[in-house]
């Protein structure tokens, strides 16, 4: 089997501070993987060592099979990312963006133009090439940035909750976009919030505390695992577990609403 990203023993520290602690996992090609965990588990930080941008401590990650430190620039060259907040040039439209990001990976004259034009239709942003992007709303900002991710037809595209504080009809759009790259041959790696995403991917795994708690799996074969009715559930069991704290507990001694004596 061809893996698009290969992780060993991929560990990061800032100080004394462990923030990804000896991860290992495979992503084969052409599926969309799913990274869940609660805020400050390890994420984003182990996206970008996948990305070439951070070093990691100890382990490898090879993309592709480029090592993510000696090869980072090719690394770069075969993927695509989007983050969370807008990225992209406030003060220049829609068109002058694509023409950046076009200039950054070397593309010509010829094959800009091509892609622009495909890119411009597939996020459904005809009619807008000339708008600035700070004046678009955020689920057409959040298109944008996904054309401009993938003006360089990368193999691997890495979303970091690219669809935070997006309108729900603007995420269903979003995810009807991903689907149909995944189709195309894209491999998809995400990390998300909102867990109806989540259920959408082909396998997800869980991050807590830097750890990996559970290998790559399709949704449907955690949630039987974990005995639990859905996804949300899943997560909220797994929290609980790994802090043997309810997470109800921390309401229970509230006295705020309670007459003063």
């Amino acid at each position: 089997m061809e893996y698009a990203i290969e992780v060993e023993n991929l560990t990061k520290k800032f100080g004394d501070i462990t923030a990804v602690d000896h991860i290992s996992f495979k992503i084969p090609k052409g599926r969309i993987f799913g990274f869940l965990g609660p805020n400050g588990s390890g994420k984003s930080t182990t996206i970008r060592m996948l990305c070439g941008v951070l070093t990691p401590s100890s382990g490898k990650g090879r993309v592709f099979g480029f090592d993510v430190v000696k090869d980072a620039e090719s690394v770069k060259q075969n993927l695509g990312y989007m983050s969370q907040k807008f990225s992209l040039y406030e003060d220049l439209t829609v068109e002058e963006n694509l023409d950046f990001y076009a200039g950054i990976y070397g593309l010509s004259r010829k094959v800009k133009e091509a892609r622009k034009k495909e890119l411009i239709a597939m996020a459904n942003l005809t009619g807008k090439e000339k708008s600035l992007a700070g004046t678009l709303s955020g689920g057409w900002k959040q298109r944008l940035a996904l054309a401009c991710a993938l003006i360089h037809k990368p193999k691997l595209l890495v979303l970091d909750e690219p669809t935070a504080g997006v309108d729900p009809v603007s995420r269903r759009v979003f995810w009807e976009i991903i689907h149909v790259l995944s189709r195309q041959g894209i491999t998809i790696l995400v990390t998300t919030h909102y867990m109806d995403e989540a259920e959408s991917c082909d396998y997800i795994g869980f991050i807590f505390n830097g750890k990996l708690i559970n290998e790559f799996a399709p949704p449907e074969e955690i949630i039987k695992k974990e005995h639990v009715k859905n996804l949300e559930d899943v997560f909220i069991s797994i929290v609980e577990r790994e802090t043997n704290t309810k997470v109800s507990s921390s309401f229970q001694e509230m006295k705020f609403l309670e007459p003063d004596e």
